[in-house]
């Protein structure tokens, strides 16, 4: 409204009131009469109520009702005009303007040495607008050129999750034909057009696959848990790229890049008319891991050679993990899980079928990181923490010494307990215990703990002081944290059993002390155990995340810092002599096994351990190791499930990463003939 018409509006209103005074004043008689006997002016209707009266009383009402809404009317008519005007144009403009969100490159994730283990890559996509929806004929002709069924097509230009005024994406990826095609028939296809969008890239495919994970559409809950009050945080629409597991997920805030805006015009409908400003995406940083991607090759190809070979034993070899870290700081080098999956098959969204199978008991979960999620009875690997415990808690001394049958009946015999090796080793103390393996040793341990009135559950104790049990609080989602059984939880955990069935038995301690029963580790926790054997002490938080790359220059924004955790102190002749047990694991165990060590520089300490699986059937192979034995830097665990034994199969893995490592790879074959414990 122009001021021109704010003044005529005024004079109107001006000349109404001055005809409402006019009516009332303007043509009324005099209300005086004059006496003519000569005495002063006298009111002569002092009190009359005649009708002519009344009426202009009325008139004067109404003429000061009109002036006061024609002064209100003026007043909000100047607000309007000459205040708020500003206000109400951006409310006029924002209704026929939309912003429309352009996603930004992700950030990259690479190695500690600099090569990508994922990147981005451009994508030709093929685009369509809301309206194509409704155009069979479009629908069936773009499905045609595409390979895709117009129904599909239909669906897809129908997603509104990413917008209301965005373009639709129907496929990527596709051929220079299609796009050739498309461009020489525009008249054809008026709602379709041809964009150049990135994709995540995986050049070494499914290597590393648990570790960095993989992207998908943000989901509800997402949505939902992004907190609008906080500025820092990322802030998500609908049909926003996110990490869903790994490092995607977990450096999720630093991989996301900030979206663009593009402003469009559009009408009544919301039909997009024309295009405005255009505000350029910022791509997120790249995030630098401590794996080494030549160790973790080795890891996953040593974990598909062990597998096979179970195999040809006629063992199900359903999964196995891996993990290698640097003891003096935490960094994993590597870490392996089996089965796989290649990330690329999220790109663009996950068929229903791929979905299913990857999340099918019958594939054995291959999205499950078993280096960190797998829990398994531990087997003979614990009972390099058995031997602190009996140490510590005074249960069994260098000196102390028992002797092997293959048979055990410290319970009494009609509770006997057999060791792996059935024939017996004979005279055995703590050290040649570990070396070999022997049951019964620890079997005396367990039955020593289970008298001790002081310190019933030692064992748990040195256990939880080394981790087990708890999460280890590595910067990777879906960490599970194992469990040590004890009176408290066997009590609680069998409610339903009778008192007897529930009361801590001298057998449970027996058990725990072999790593069978109901304890439950993971092998990154194992790890980190063997750490702290390692260092005499201190257990450092384990972690992927290196450093975070800056947008811009060479440096980096983010430094991680390495951070002990836990500090199991233990005497340092304690220490000793578990040294020489796991020394001779490696060389005195097995002369077939010490071939596979002999040939590499480095001393080595370590521990085959097997554990059965009730309900699986087939035993879980374990292989605990640490480099170099007298000045240790690495600590290298893995696990294979339903195999013959650890030495016949997670040996050969920690082997080849240390192998790996060290630039010295195993030139021995597999020989089943080792089995031992």
């Amino acid at each position: 409204m122009s001021f021109t018409v704010i003044i005529i509006i005024v004079c109107v209103a001006v000349a109404a009131a001055l005809v409402a005074v006019f009516l009332v004043f303007g043509r009324s008689e005099t209300n005086f009469k004059f006496d003519i006997g000569g005495n002063g002016p006298k009111a002569s209707g002092g009190s009359d109520t005649s009708a002519e009266t009344t009426m202009q009383g009325r008139l004067v009402g109404q003429a000061a009702v009109s002036g006061g809404v024609f002064a209100v009317l003026l007043a909000k008519l100047w607000s309007m005009q000459l205040l708020s005007s500003a206000e109400y144009t951006q409310q006029a403009e924002s209704n026929r303007t939309r912003t429309v969100a352009v996603p930004a490159p992700r950030g990259r994730i690479l190695d500690r040495n600099g090569n990508e283990i994922v990147t981005n890559r451009s994508s030709l996509t093929v685009l369509a607008e809301a309206d194509v929806a409704d155009d069979d004929i479009e629908l069936t002709l773009v499905g045609n050129l595409i390979g895709m069924p117009s129904l599909a097509v239909k669906r897809k230009v129908r997603d509104s999750s990413g917008g209301a005024q965005n373009l639709r994406s129907v496929a990527v990826d596709v051929s220079r034909r299609v796009v050739a095609f498309l461009g020489e028939h525009p008249t054809v296809f008026p709602g379709i057009s041809i964009a150049q969008r990135t994709q995540r890239a995986y050049p070494y495919g499914s290597l590393a696959a648990h570790v960095v994970g993989y992207t998908g559409t943000v989901t509800s809950d997402q949505l939902n848990s992004t907190d609008s009050s906080d500025e820092g945080a990322v802030h998500y629409s609908s049909g926003d790229t996110v990490g869903q597991s790994g490092v995607e997920l977990q450096y999720e805030s630093v991989l996301q890049g900030v979206a663009g805006e593009q402003t469009v015009y559009v009408d009544a409908d919301g039909n997009v008319l024309d295009y405005s400003t255009y505000v350029e995406p910022r791509s997120g940083s790249d995030v630098v891991l401590t794996l080494d991607i030549d160790v973790q090759k080795a890891a996953e190809e040593s974990i598909l050679k062990v597998i096979d070979y179970q195999k040809q034993m006629n063992y199900s070899a359903t999964g196995a993990s891996a993990v290698a870290i640097d003891c003096t700081n935490g960094e994993v080098i590597a870490m392996a899980s089996y089965p796989t999956y290649n990330p690329s098959i999220f790109v663009g969204g996950i068929s229903t079928s791929d979905w299913e199978s990857l999340q099918s008991e019958g594939a054995h979960y291959p999205l499950m990181n078993r280096a960190i999620a797998g829990q398994y009875p531990s087997g003979s690997i614990i009972k390099a923490l058995t031997t602190l415990a009996a140490l510590s808690y005074g249960i069994a001394t260098a000196s102390s010494s028992w002797y092997c049958t293959g048979w055990w009946t410290g319970f009494g015999d009609a509770y006997p307990m057999k060791c792996w090796w059935t024939s017996g080793h004979g005279e055995m103390n703590l050290v040649t215990g570990i070396t070999y393996s022997c049951d019964v040793v620890f079997y005396e341990i367990g039955k020593g703990f289970f008298y001790d009135q002081e310190h019933p559950e030692g064992m748990q104790e040195t256990f939880k002081k080394f981790g087990l049990g708890s999460l280890t609080g590595i910067d990777l989602p879906s960490e599970a944290e194992g469990r040590v059984p004890d009176a408290e939880w066997k009590w609680n955990y069998w409610s339903n059993a009778t008192d007897d069935q529930r009361t801590w038995q001298g057998g449970d301690n027996c058990n725990l002390a072999i790593g069978q029963g109901d304890l439950l580790v993971t092998c990154m926790q194992m790890v980190d155990a063997y750490a702290g054997i390692a260092n005499r002490g201190p257990i450092y938080k384990p972690h992927v995340l290196k450093s975070v790359k800056s947008a811009t220059g060479s440096g980096s924004v983010i430094d991680y810092s390495p951070e002990v955790i836990i500090n199991a102190d233990e005497d340092s002749a304690n220490l000793d002599l578990l040294d020489q047990g796991l020394s001779g694991v490696i060389y005195k165990e097995s002369a077939t096994q010490a071939t596979h060590w002999t040939n590499l520089d480095a001393s080595v300490c370590g521990k085959t351990g097997t554990a059965e699986q009730t309900s699986v059937g087939e035993p879980v192979g374990w292989f605990m190791a640490f480099v170099p034995a007298e000045n240790p830097q690495y600590v290298v665990g893995a696990n294979v499930d339903s195999v013959l034994s650890g030495a016949s199969s997670a040996m050969f893995v920690v082997r080849d990463i240390i192998g790996a490592i060290y630039g010295q790879p195993d030139d021995k074959s597999f020989d089943s003939s080792n089995v031992d414990r």
